[in-house]
């Protein structure tokens, strides 16, 4: 694991649950920290930049998070579109909280760096394709999220073989891959792959600390990779979100979108309470990994359970020379 994670605290995987839309909250960001994993949320999942402070506060006093030695298990995403116009009043709460890693998204991170390098916080940020890296490197920021094809909610545009490899010949720094890991033998491949570690958004909504209701869980264990279709409805820029979900609210997905380029993130987040985006689900294609709805804590143990196989496995193989890849593969079974 890269040297930068060393200033987290001891983390049990190198996991990071994504910051979702409506999904991520106080809760799952406090139970992902106490399972060893790195919890976090969007900034725009509250109404405003005093409830913001509110959250903070919670996710501290449960965290028992000290003000000398501010261990890195959580962490607060803004989205920094201009478009956005709560995005300074959200980052000046960020600063008086001193919040330990601050996640950068939909646009460029350089306005956010030196002011959270102030206080010593790291910036990870989002980038979907090598320009956005390389913008991102030239900014100053401490680690990359990789977003790519499949991911849930706003997705990049490259394959994973192709992005990490060629990302990692220009940045030595921590690199997170975000899309369709949902499960131990993704997380193994990524880290193969040359990835610090993963982002994991869809599994995370299937947990009863998320905020998703009953039915959205219910909705993402029920699914296959062949339930999610990519659309420009929520914010004009492409999302992978669950067919029945527009089935639902009565719209056609294939037809309800925005005009190319039309990108207006904050008039999302304005909307936010709407029942239109509160019924328009996001999910990645790594959904079919999600079998049942269960605790962080489960989720955890079963991530790294699957890690433990797929390692073994790899080693088998290795071992053998190759071995049989048909029969190896046929006979692994994920823990449900």
């Amino acid at each position: 694991m890269h040297a930068c994670f060393q200033r987290f605290a001891p983390l049990r995987l190198p996991v990071l649950a994504a910051p979702m839309f409506l999904v991520s909250g106080p809760d799952l960001v406090i139970a992902s920290a106490r399972a060893g994993i790195i919890g976090t949320f969007p900034a725009p999942n509250c109404r405003t930049s005093e409830e913001l402070s509110t959250w903070l506060d919670a996710i501290e006093q449960a965290l028992a998070v000290d003000q000398h030695e501010r261990p890195i298990c959580w962490g607060v995403n803004l989205v920094v579109h201009r478009s956005n116009t709560r995005m300074q009043d959200d980052l000046e709460v960020v600063i008086r909280h001193r919040v330990p890693l601050v996640l950068a998204s939909v646009g460029s991170a350089a306005p956010i760096v030196a002011p959270v390098h102030a206080y010593g916080g790291l910036v990870f940020t989002d980038v979907a394709t090598l320009r956005h890296a390389r913008l991102a490197i030239a900014a100053g920021v401490d680690g990359l999220v990789l977003l790519t094809r499949g991911a849930g909610g706003h997705e990049g545009h490259a394959n994973p073989f192709a992005f990490v490899r060629e990302v990692r010949r220009e940045f030595a720094g921590p690199m997170l891959l975000a899309g369709c890991v949902s499960d131990g033998d993704s997380i193994v491949a990524a880290r193969a792959l040359g990835a610090d570690g993963v982002v994991i958004g869809t599994a995370f909504i299937a947990t009863p600390e998320s905020m998703a209701s009953d039915d959205y869980r219910k909705m993402v264990v029920d699914s296959t990779m062949d339930d999610v279709v990519v659309s420009s409805a929520m914010t004009g820029m492409n999302a992978n979100l669950l067919r029945e979900s527009f089935t639902r609210a009565g719209l056609d997905s294939l037809k309800y979108t925005r005009p190319a380029g039309d990108v207006d993130v904050g008039e999302l987040y304005r909307d936010m309470q709407k029942k239109r985006w509160k019924d328009i689900w996001a999910a990645g294609q790594g959904v079919g990994g999600v079998r049942s709805v269960q605790s962080v804590a489960a989720l955890v143990d079963r991530l790294e359970r699957e890690m433990g196989h797929a390692r073994e496995r790899l080693l088998a193989t290795t071992k053998a020379g190759g071995g049989d890849l048909v029969q190896t593969n046929s006979e692994h079974r994920h823990d449900e």
